[in-house]
């Protein structure tokens, strides 16, 4: 995360990145070290692909870190006053009926570090976030989305 910006992260994506940063530090430094130790022992590193994947993977993992140590220095966790339940903000949990298909999406609507969309949670950058930020219950909105636009009415927010 290149930007000084103030990142809202909701208490749990929050957690969720302090313990993968220790996870990070503690167990997979380790290891890494182990494998590192290991591929030395096998004699010249120059053609040692054991040694050669885990200086990869030492790579990645610190490259991790230091995203992650970034990420938490520039966010804030989610206050419950920052959201009222009358407006669609990050932290909300929003019902979306569609009005064609009448079909009911529930979505919480959270930052785009910590979106994963097969756990309905959805960044406030995406078309959907887009349309439904700042809505209220009883709002209809329009999300202009890759596949084409969609019509969804607000049923609720949490």
């Amino acid at each position: 995360m290149e930007t000084a910006e103030l990142l809202l992260l909701t208490k749990d994506g929050y957690h969720r990145f302090e313990n993968e940063l220790m996870h990070l530090k503690v167990f997979q430094r380790k290891k890494i070290a182990e494998q590192l130790k290991e591929a030395l022992s096998y004699g010249d590193i120059v053609d040692n692909s054991e040694y050669e994947d885990a200086k990869n993977s030492q790579a990645f993992v610190e490259g991790r870190i230091i995203t992650i140590e970034k990420l938490l220095n520039s966010a804030r966790i989610l206050r419950e006053d920052d959201h009222n339940g009358r407006h669609v903000a990050i932290g909300s949990t929003v019902r979306l009926k569609n009005l064609d298909t009448n079909e009911i999406s529930v979505y919480c609507i959270v930052s785009t570090v910590e979106a994963d969309p097969f756990e309905n949670k959805i960044s406030d950058l995406s078309p959907v976030g887009k349309a439904v930020m700042g809505s209220a219950i009883g709002d209809r909105v329009e999300v202009k989305a890759p596949a084409g636009i969609y019509y969804y009415q607000i049923e609720d927010i949490q």
